[in-house]
């Protein structure tokens, strides 16, 4: 239980950020930043990234756009409420496994298997650094 607990911090950070390092690293003081942002912000932040990293077409650039914004939005009362850390990890995977759904429909197979494995670094840096606190 306690394991899981100490995960909601990285939970949040990988919803949030999740494809926060597929171009040029971005500065740690950007995604420290996010959870600060509007769900719009936070959205065209995510699709910026995925468009550079993924090499995303026109097309799919408004998907993804759109598929961002309403997933940051459903996070918007997840980052700010006030329940416990096991309700918000909880809410928060569930949610991002619903993204992961509907931006695999937009990614080619590649595309998605290059944002799986950034996903899997990603949670990884992030338990390692939790590791560390």
């Amino acid at each position: 239980m306690k394991k899981i607990i100490s995960k909601f911090s990285t939970a949040i950070a990988c919803a949030i950020l999740v494809l926060a390092a597929l171009v040029q690293p971005a500065k740690a003081q950007d995604m420290a930043n996010m959870k600060n942002k509007t769900p719009e912000q936070r959205a065209q932040f995510q699709t910026g990234l995925m468009k550079g990293k993924l090499q995303l077409d026109t097309v799919q650039i408004v998907k993804v756009q759109a598929i961002n914004l309403k997933y940051a939005q459903k996070m918007e009362p997840i980052i700010k409420g006030d329940d416990g850390k096991l309700k918000k990890y909880r809410a928060a995977m569930a949610i991002q496994k619903d993204k992961d759904e509907e931006l695999k429909k937009v990614f080619s197979a590649e595309q998605y298997k290059q944002y799986q494995a950034f996903e899997a670094e990603l949670k990884a840096k992030m338990k390692d650094k939790m590791g560390q606190h």
